[in-house]
């Protein structure tokens, strides 16, 4: 009877160390996820691929390169074609020793104030969540960043449809997405450079634009023209032009306040805001970043109350950038736990 319980207990203890193994395993999983969420933060105060201030180092570069002058600009960046044109910039694909890269021109001498406040951005808030610089030149009004072929996040939809790139459709990508959209939005409203409201945001459309899709899936702003400065202290605040603006996409203090009682526009009697605008359209941004996917109505129900804070009509009331993304990342990592359970079970 004792030799047949310890064979049966040597025959369990393999079983006991297979089931533990697994649970290690599964454990792993979930935390080389989680620490890919919550190094964002980390990443926010970091350089380009590691390089010193005003240097950049494109993927296949081996050694970071101090951005390029107009001398070399004009000597060695060949325009390939037009890629985008607005009011203030065109933009051209163009080659620099081999790499792609963006090529930005200024469209016309009456945006010339916002093209050097876009540069000057460019140039403070280097970073992991803002485009690469390559280089610039003033005396022909150039600028140069880093081609990211995906395009703006206008493109996500067409991108997650091509074969390649179909494993990415997922809620994991996705809500990561919505999380660095987010965090930039807290390190403009926290920058080197002070707090800083995205006022090119005035539809879904042109705030997606505003943003690149990366090669590997992730988000970096890239439109910085319109970037105003506001602090409390001193009462400085903003307001994002000077025409009226309209619909439900901007924040309820973006619009004219006597507009109900038939009274016109005015640009010096309409009151300035903060960066609460921007918390205000998070919502309508995520919900497009998540798509349509099997669990997309799940994140949007752990999602539900942070939401509804950011449409507060009062602007004090809403959430910080920072209050939003600790929930988001919080979401990310219970559904990544959920969802290792449901597969530990099956």
């Amino acid at each position: 009877m004792g030799q047949r319980r310890g064979s049966i207990l040597s025959l369990g203890v393999p079983a006991v160390m297979v089931c533990l193994a697994a649970l290690l395993l599964s454990s792993v999983l979930i935390y080389i996820c989680l620490e890919r969420v919550y190094q964002l933060d980390e990443q926010l105060a970091d350089t380009h691929a590691g390089c010193l201030p005003q240097h950049f180092k494109m993927a296949a570069m081996k050694n970071c390169t101090p951005w390029l002058r107009c001398s070399q600009i004009n000597a060695e960046v060949r325009k390939l074609k037009l890629i985008g044109k607005g009011a203030v910039k065109k933009v051209f694909l163009s080659e620099w020793k081999g790499h792609k890269v963006a090529l930005s021109k200024l469209a016309s001498l009456d945006y010339q104030e916002d093209f050097l406040h876009g540069l000057s951005m460019l140039q403070a808030l280097q970073g992991s969540l803002v485009v690469q610089l390559v280089g610039f030149c003033l005396e022909d009004h150039s600028i140069v960043t880093q081609h990211h072929p995906h395009g703006s996040l206008l493109n996500l939809e067409d991108v997650l449809v091509q074969p390649q790139h179909q494993q990415h459709n997922t809620w994991q990508v996705r809500l990561r997405l919505a999380i660095e959209y987010v965090a930039i939005l807290h390190y403009l409203h926290n920058s080197p450079a002070g707090r800083r409201v995205m006022c090119d945001s005035n539809s879904l459309e042109k705030t997606l634009s505003q943003f690149l899709l990366t090669n590997d899936f992730h988000v970096v702003v890239n439109d910085l023209d319109a970037l105003p400065e506001v602090n409390r202290s001193t009462s400085l605040l903003v307001k994002c032009g000077h025409r009226e603006l309209t619909g439900d996409f901007v924040a309820p203090e973006q619009l004219w306040p006597f507009r109900s009682s038939g009274q016109p526009f005015s640009d010096g009697v309409m009151p300035a805001y903060d960066e609460k605008t921007d918390i205000w359209k998070i919502p309508s941004v995520t919900q497009f970043l998540m798509g349509r996917t099997p669990e997309t109505e799940l994140v949007h129900f752990h999602l539900f109350q942070i939401h509804k804070q950011c449409k507060e009509e009062d602007p004090k009331l809403r959430p910080s950038a920072l209050d939003v993304l600790k929930v988001y990342k919080s979401v990310y990592s219970t559904m990544v736990q959920e969802n290792s359970a449901v597969r530990d079970m099956l």
